[in-house]
């Protein structure tokens, strides 16, 4: 579990709360997936084309385990930038100990990510299997976990879950010297170390959460899926078309369900986190249905549900695929740890500043006892899949080239995990040498900057060994002002 608690660390995906390649690295390279993948990694893209065939003839079983993805991004921050937020969530999660800011500089270098909207995701397959044959079709079966992150905040609710009891919406602030209290007013003048003696702040006239929240929305979702799909031919026409039909389905463990907006229409706020999160609940909803204390190995699920997948394809002239598939209809029902939100009156703050850029503690600082928040136990909460609707063509000669493009779009574009809005990216692959093949592609246009995905796979054996590497945005790489870092690889993949 530790290894993708790291891999979550470095994180990325566009300013949606999703990519959409899917997990597979083969695919992350391209910018393309839909009529690209096949065995295990081609569930909950396409299981269609568990029909196809491993494209290696004689080789029916394809084997893989620890592919990994992750990456972060923001539209505003700069790569250095991004760089700082990373490894401030690398040294959390290992407990390194963490120089904290100055205070007065704080609020500037946090502030920024907490303002900008950032995106994180991080993926990893524990294991895959797939067996195709041409009288059978194809069986693959599959288990991923999924972590996916998106915070946009006002600036009253950067103040406030950044600089916690020093916010500068605070009036007065109570500072406790020698076991006195003392009441004092709050301005920029104030010494680190009388700032560091503050035991709380107050307001002059409190205000509404959902005033002061307006304008703010963090989505957070942290599932482990076990996958499972069929394809196969259903209809052909020698040398013209054959036609694919696949169904897939796959139980949903959840570990997490961080969903919360504040608009002009008031706050709506739903949670459900496991106890490796560590939230200090406020004991007067201790009633709730609660976790144990978490005491390492796998964290326990807070929630249970499925999805399913169903696709069909067609191959024309051997040459042309087409593909479409709706993925992942289904939910997610929530019994552990659920809480809603109370909207009330906000009058003095207790909460500590944040000491490093790790913008996830934001969680924390909200639900934790003491918290901003006002939590109200629930019995349980159900929350919709983050269903997609794919199309996709490429053209292919044989094994020897690819390109292709993808249209995927959200059923529910508010829900935590889902992609924001309808994505369209081009790419395709070529096999300069019999065992090397590279990747490229581009997506771009509104909420995104212009991304070139690149990826290098290296086929041993005739397809029977696979690794290879690829990033959603090699350009980042290159430019100091990228605002993306990402990373996906695989090393265990193997056919026979």
């Amino acid at each position: 579990m530790k290894i993708f608690l790291i891999c979550i660390t470095v994180l990325c995906a566009q300013i949606i709360y999703a990519q959409s390649q899917g997990v597979a690295y083969t695919a992350v390279g391209k910018g393309v997936a839909t009529t690209f993948l096949t065995d295990y990694q081609c569930l909950g893209v396409n299981t269609s084309a568990l029909g196809w065939g491993t494209g290696y003839e004689k080789k029916k079983v394809s084997i893989g385990s620890s592919e990994f993805g992750f990456g972060l991004t923001s539209d505003v921050l700069s790569k250095a930038r991004l760089k700082n937020f990373s490894r401030a969530i690398y040294n959390s999660i290992l407990g390194d100990t963490v120089v904290p800011f100055n205070w007065k500089n704080q609020q500037t270098a946090i502030g920024e990510y907490a303002q900008a909207g950032v995106s994180i995701f991080a993926d990893y397959t524990w294991g895959g299997f797939a067996f195709q044959g041409k009288k059978f079709g194809g069986i693959a079966f599959n288990v991923q976990e999924n972590y996916q992150w998106y915070s946009k905040l006002s600036t009253n609710a950067t103040d406030l879950i950044i600089n916690g009891k020093i916010s500068n919406l605070l009036d007065s602030l109570d500072i406790k010297f020698g076991g006195v209290t003392t009441r004092i007013p709050n301005s920029t003048s104030i010494s680190s170390d009388t700032l560091q003696a503050v035991v709380s702040g107050t307001m002059a006239i409190p205000m509404q959460l959902s005033s002061l929240l307006q304008g703010s929305s963090i989505k957070m979702i942290w599932n482990r899926s076990y996958s499972l799909g069929y394809g196969r031919k259903v209809f052909g026409i020698n040398n013209f078309v054959d036609l694919y039909a696949g169904i897939g389905g796959r139980i949903i463990k959840s570990m997490a369900m961080f969903d919360l907006d504040a608009t002009s229409s008031g706050i709506d706020l739903h949670s459900s986190l496991s106890s490796i999160f560590t939230i200090n609940y406020q004991t007067a909803l201790a009633s709730v249905n609660s976790l144990k204390k978490y005491t390492g190995g796998i964290p326990p699920a807070v929630g249970s549900g499925y999805g399913i997948d169903l696709s069909v394809s067609a191959i024309f002239w051997n040459k042309l695929k087409v593909a479409l598939a709706i993925n992942n209809i289904g939910s997610v029902t929530y019994n552990r740890n659920v809480y809603r939100v109370k909207d009330t009156l906000i009058g003095n703050v207790a909460i500590h500043s944040l000491n490093d850029y790790n913008l996830t503690k934001s969680i924390n600082q909200l639900l934790s006892q003491g918290g901003l928040l006002t939590l109200v136990g629930e019995e349980k909460y159900t929350l919709s899949n983050a269903a997609t609707f794919r199309f996709g063509s490429s053209f292919h000669i044989k094994q020897h080239f690819g390109i292709g493009f993808d249209l995927v779009a959200p059923f529910n574009s508010d829900n935590p995990g889902s992609i924001k809005n309808t994505v369209v990216s081009f790419g395709g692959d070529l096999r300069i040498v019999k065992w090397l093949q590279l990747s490229c592609g581009y997506f771009g246009g509104g909420i995104y900057k212009n991304n070139m995905p690149v990826g290098v796979n290296f086929i041993l054996r005739d397809g029977g060994y696979e690794f290879g590497f690829s990033s959603r945005d090699a350009l980042s790489f290159f430019q100091k002002d990228g605002h993306s870092l990402s990373f996906a690889m695989g090393f265990a993949r193997v056919r026979f």
